[in-house]
C-alpha cells in the first residue's frame, strides 16, 4: 500500500477531529498538536481549515456524483441501479467514515465552494429519485410516494458512518446485501 503524503495525513487527522468535536470547535492547531507537529508547519502542506474542510467533503461528493453517473446510465433494472446504489454508499463509507461525519454534520460551512457542493448533492438527489420513478413507472417497485422513498433509503445511507465504526467483523459486502434486503425488498415475510 502507498504511503500516505503529509497533506492526506493531515486531512484524515482534522476528520477525526472534525467528527469528534465539530469543525467549529476544531482550530489548525488542535490539527498540528494531535499530528505532533507545530502549526506553522501545516501550511506548507494545505493553506487553511477551510481548504481542509472543502477537500473532504467535495471530494466525496463527486465520488457519490461520478458513482451515480455510472450507475444511472448502466442497462440494468431499476432495482439493480438501487442495489448498486447501496454498495457504493457502504464502500465510501466503510472507507471515509470521520470523512462522512463532515460531509453529513459540516458542509454549511463549506464557503466559496457551498453553492458548487449542493449543486452535487441535488443532482445526486434528483438521480436517485429518477431511479425510483422510472422503477414505479416500469413496475420493478411499488406504487408509492417516492419521496418518502427515497428520503428512508437516503436516511439509513447517510448515517452509516454512525453506525460502522462500532461493527469490529464488519463485511462491506454482506452489509451492502443486508441494507438492500432491508430498505428495497423489505422485511415482511
Amino acid at each position: 500500500m502507498k504511503p500516505k503524503t503529509r497533506k492526506q495525513q493531515i486531512i484524515n487527522t482534522a476528520a477525526t477531529l472534525f467528527k469528534k468535536k465539530g469543525y467549529s470547535a476544531v482550530s489548525m492547531r488542535d490539527i498540528a498538536k494531535a499530528l505532533g507537529i507545530k502549526a506553522s508547519s501545516l501550511y506548507n502542506h494545505i493553506s487553511s481549515k477551510q481548504d481542509i474542510l472543502t477537500e473532504i467533503i467535495i471530494s466525496l461528493a463527486e465520488a457519490f456524483t461520478n458513482g451515480m453517473s455510472v450507475i444511472k446510465t448502466s442497462e440494468i433494472t431499476n432495482v439493480e441501479k438501487l442495489n448498486r446504489i447501496i454498495e457504493l454508499h457502504v464502500e465510501i463509507t466503510t472507507k471515509n467514515t470521520y470523512e462522512m461525519a463532515s460531509m453529513n454534520n459540516d458542509w454549511m460551512h463549506l464557503e466559496e465552494r457551498l453553492e458548487y457542493y449542493l449543486e452535487l448533492r441535488d443532482g445526486y438527489e434528483e438521480n436517485f429519485r429518477s431511479i425510483i420513478n422510472e422503477g414505479i413507472n416500469d413496475n420493478e417497485i411499488i406504487k408509492g410516494n417516492p419521496e418518502v422513498m427515497l428520503f428512508s433509503i437516503l436516511s439509513t445511507l447517510r448515517s452509516l458512518y454512525l453506525w460502522i465504526p462500532k461493527k469490529e467483523d464488519l463485511n462491506a459486502e454482506d452489509l451492502a446485501a443486508n441494507l438492500s434486503q432491508v430498505l428495497i425488498h423489505g422485511i415482511k415475510k
